[in-house]
């Protein structure tokens, strides 16, 4: 039966990777990319009546949503997203468009099509061509690229051709595409593409259903109109609030980037679990192995699109998910230091580390949910993955590692072996001397975290000062994300310089705000702008520079409107993620440690604004996305101290502020092994991400490195602190009484 556990274990261990290397590159390649992943474009319309007196209603919301459907399907876009946004927005994401130009504008072309006389009274509209009628052609006689359309009723259009017959000497037929009162075909500089087509001269009275319509097209122009044409004219007007776009090239680069930091940052933790905690160490490899090959398949099963945000929430959901593995194998090694055998310390590390492990991800899953509630389509993305990396990492750290290490365990095959649990025989005490009183050995055993409190409270108070200074003298620089305007971010085969850069957009008829150049060579430039270039602009900037340096540059642009509705989102998420977060440590623990919790969170929060301010670093809506990943993540650690210390007050009973302080500092030198080790490996995964992950989540790796190890010092000199003082006043104040 022993000999049959052990034989269990590697007959497991070779299934798992067995099927690991069967099925997980499959499950990774089928997984739909995201935009930022293999370009294409992301654009958010207000819905607007096309006609005076029209609603905007539920059915005219998906009426919209199906033509724009079709006019995807024009472009060849697979998997189109386009999803109804409130009562009058929709966002559309075409990923892996070639012609980003050529797609914004067949999605955004209303499509009515209209033959007017020279006083521009309607004489024929897109109601009176037959479905599907339109196509491509070339005119006989010059082979001269056109659109030939045919219409219901022969007999109008004769009666339109013998109108326009007399109206001499202007007996011209002129047609137009989203004709606008106002607009006039005498006025060249009226004239917008694909606006007005053409005013032909009308000779004779025609009598037929099929009418050819001039332009001076190209091929594809004319295939496009016609496309266009069947797929039926827009029943509203779209306006552009919110857009992204990135080119081919940079989401392939970013997508390489980002998952060779992974890959980097994944080996480095396995490499660190392997030394540290040696058996269990190879244990948790195995199962973030698995956790890593699971939250891939069911991302894929939910039909998922992965994002770069997303590739990064995964990453670091390795880094958390050996959180799990790291609070049970300390626990572990505990029991081990009291002289228990491994039998006993392996069940009663067990059970004292459930707890811990479930109040941890609870709070950070809090935190993604707040995310994806608030969050835009990218930060959806990184919720979305963060929130399934928290469960699948519950998963595999609590009951698939448990049981391949109770194989083991039970095969009574380790009774001898401690230190394959990574425990020294000098920290071994004799079992027969201990009592439930007694601590096991730490390292940390003569540091007095308690004592140089007040030091601490200075420091941060001093920081906070600090912070609030520089808030208001350097305020944020805030991106487009919250200030509204234009991002154009430009790709160059050599390095840039910010006057040529100035000097290309000054030819477009842009002027910068700003440009900031960045790069290994100082080939990647940011240019930002006041105010949002027309669509017509975006489509020369891209053009332009596609041109010059062979790369289409990537372009964001954010209304007032939207700016202003992400900023109010993100104060609320935070709120909301405090206020969650205080209602859970609340019940779990006590309202005195919430308080003391959310105290810490903040100042972490506040710290990482501050920092972003004196540095002039650009806060976006990832930076928010950040903020909460900490405020969710940095709890872990308190709440691993708070339930040690809930631990110690039940078997001390304390009743003076020198037994709480002892319990405090106990807890505290208990769990500080853990909070160094599990903050190491997501550190090592963020700083991976930040030397090799793609330029674009550059400020996020910022932000995300500054809030961990800000996290690490608020949890163990504020959060505790200040529940002690406080815990001391009501133990006070009760002795009183």
């Amino acid at each position: 039966m022993k000999k049959g556990r052990l034989i269990a274990f590697f007959l497991t261990v070779l299934l798992i990777g067995t099927g690991l290397g069967m099925f997980t590159k499959p499950a990774a390649n089928h997984i739909s990319l995201g935009l930022d992943l293999q370009g294409g474009f992301e654009v958010l319309y207000d819905v607007k009546p096309a006609k005076k007196g029209d609603k905007i209603d539920k059915d005219a919301l998906i009426s919209t949503v199906e033509a724009l459907n079709r006019r995807a399907n024009v472009l060849g876009v697979s998997e189109p997203n386009i999803q109804i946004e409130g009562n009058n927005r929709i966002r559309v994401q075409l990923a892996g468009v070639d012609n980003q130009n050529r797609a914004r504008e067949i999605l955004s072309t209303q499509a009515e099509l209209s033959f007017r006389d020279t006083n521009d009274k309607e004489l024929l509209n897109g109601s009176d061509l037959v479905e599907n009628g339109a196509k491509q052609a070339f005119k006989p006689d010059t082979n001269e690229p056109i659109v030939s359309i045919k219409l219901k009723d022969a007999d109008k259009f004769g009666k339109v051709t013998k109108k326009v017959l007399g109206m001499k000497p202007n007996n011209q037929l002129v047609i137009w595409l989203d004709y606008k009162k106002g607009d006039s075909y005498k006025k060249e500089s009226r004239k917008e593409k694909h606006k007005y087509i053409s005013a032909p001269n009308v000779s004779q009275v025609l009598n037929t259903s099929d009418v050819m319509i001039e332009g001076h097209f190209t091929v594809q122009e004319a295939k496009d109109m016609a496309n266009i044409l069947n797929a039926g004219a827009l029943p509203v007007k779209l306006v552009e609030e919110y857009s992204t776009s990135v080119g081919a090239q940079f989401g392939e680069q970013a997508l390489n980037d980002t998952v060779f930091a992974g890959v980097i940052g994944v080996a480095i933790i396995f490499l660190f679990m392997l030394l540290y905690y040696r058996l269990p160490g190879f244990v948790a490899v195995i199962t973030l192995s698995v956790y890593i090959y699971i939250t891939l398949q069911v991302f894929d099963w939910m039909n998922a699109v992965l994002t770069l945000p997303g590739i990064a929430a995964l990453i670091l959901g390795v880094g958390m998910a050996v959180d799990a593995n790291i609070i049970t194998y300390e626990r572990i090694k505990e029991e081990l230091k009291l002289g228990k055998s491994v039998r006993s310390a392996f069940r009663a590390g067990n059970k004292r580390s459930f707890s811990t492990i479930f109040d941890a991800n609870i709070t950070t899953m809090l935190a993604g949910i707040v995310l994806f509630i608030f969050g835009t389509s990218s930060v959806k993305g990184f919720a979305t993955m963060l929130i399934l990396s928290i469960l699948t990492s519950f998963i595999t750290a609590v009951f698939l590692s448990r049981f391949l290490l109770s194989l083991l365990v039970e095969s009574r095959w380790l009774d001898r072996k401690k230190g394959w649990f990574g425990v020294r025989k000098k920290d071994i005490l004799d079992i027969s001397k201990t009592d439930e009183h007694t601590e096991p050995p730490t390292p940390f055993d003569k540091w007095d975290f308690v004592g140089k409190r007040k030091w601490f409270f200075a420091f941060s108070s001093i920081v906070l000062i600090a912070g609030i200074v520089i808030l208001f003298v350097f305020r944020l620089n805030l991106g487009i994300d919250f200030s509204s305007g234009a991002r154009i971010e430009v790709h160059g085969n050599k390095s840039l310089a910010v006057e040529e850069l100035n000097k290309d957009f000054k030819e477009l008829g842009l002027k910068a705000d700003s440009i900031i150049l960045s790069g290994d060579q100082k080939n990647r430039g940011v240019a930002r702008f006041v105010g949002v270039p027309s669509q017509k602009k975006i489509a020369d900037v891209k053009d332009y520079f596609k041109d010059k340096y062979g790369m289409e540059p990537n372009v964001s642009t954010v209304s007032p409107t939207v700016g202003k509705e992400l900023a109010e989102n993100a104060l609320k998420a935070v709120i909301i993620a405090s206020i969650g977060i205080i209602l859970y440590v609340s019940i779990r623990f006590e309202y005195k440690m919430a308080i003391a919790a959310i105290a810490s969170l903040l100042y972490d929060a506040f710290f990482i604004i501050s920092i972003f301010s004196i540095t002039r670093l650009e806060v976006d809506i990832t930076f928010i996305a950040a903020v909460l990943t900490i405020i969710g993540y940095s709890i872990n650690d308190t709440i691993v101290t708070f339930d040690r210390i809930r631990e110690q007050m039940k078997k001390r009973k304390p009743k003076s502020f020198k037994d709480l302080s002892y319990i405090v500092n106990l807890s505290l030198q208990q769990t500080f092994a853990r909070s160094i080790n599990t903050v190491l490996t997501v550190v090592i995964v963020v700083i991976t991400l930040l030397v090799f992950g793609a330029a674009s989540i550059t400020n996020f790796s910022v932000a995300l490195l500054i809030g961990l190890l800000s996290g690490v010092y608020s949890s163990l000199y504020i959060a505790a602190q200040l529940w002690l003082v406080w815990k001391g006043r009501e133990l006070k104040k009760a002795k009183q009484s």
